[in-house]
């Protein structure tokens, strides 16, 4: 990561400042950058794009999409993945030191559906992975009786599960953590359907 960085970067007081933020995290191993810390996605990066860039300059790939350290590939030839996987597992290990998870990396056909960022992706639209679904759960469950932190965590939820297929769960979510926003939503909801038919005027035959 230093190696690549000084390639960039000429300042020597940056240079250190970033290997002392490099070092308060790998003591023991010389590995890895601090989880959390604001400089990690962007170190993340810049370490990856030596992977980017050997895909697509070297292995000529044009369906490739990266997010941090989760990547996929698309091909109509399921033998031609596994041999682009062979070649990436070398590069990493060789180039950058870092081994593909040994369970996630996988070559499936895309109408299973591709589990990325949260969600489960199919052709034509995406639902909320259950390991997502699972884990806001738990945490909802760690703030019973506190109504505004679960509605704080739920509005945020909501946000990142209103990318796909999310409604019906959202629902129930609402009615099994905030069950009084919900009702009030339903007698706002209500009350505004009133007022647009008591304005509105009709013949009694």
């Amino acid at each position: 990561m230093f190696g690549i960085l000084q390639k960039k970067i000429n300042d020597k007081k940056v240079l250190w400042l970033i290997q002392e933020i490099l070092d308060s995290n790998n003591f023991e191993t010389g590995k890895g950058i601090p989880i959390g810390n604001l400089t990690s996605q962007l170190f993340a990066n810049v370490y990856l794009n030596e992977l980017d860039q050997h895909v697509k300059r070297v292995l000529k790939r044009r369906y490739y999409i990266r997010y941090m350290d989760d990547f996929l590939m698309f091909s109509d030839s399921k033998q031609e993945l596994w041999q682009i996987k062979e070649t990436i597992v070398e590069f990493l290990k060789i180039g950058l030191d870092l081994n593909l998870h040994p369970k996630k990396a996988d070559v499936f056909p895309i109408k299973t559906g591709i589990d990325f960022l949260g969600f489960r992706v199919f052709i034509n639209y995406s639902v909320l992975r259950k390991s997502t679904f699972k884990r806001f759960v738990k945490k909802m469950k760690l703030k019973t009786g506190d109504e505004i932190a679960i509605s704080k965590s739920f509005n945020s939820f909501c946000a990142f599960a209103n990318q796909c297929r999310s409604w019906r769960t959202l629902q129930n979510f609402e009615e099994k953590f905030l069950p009084r926003r919900r009702e009030k939503r339903i007698i706002d909801y209500i009350n505004v359907e009133l007022q647009i038919v008591s304005s509105k005027s009709c013949f009694l035959l």
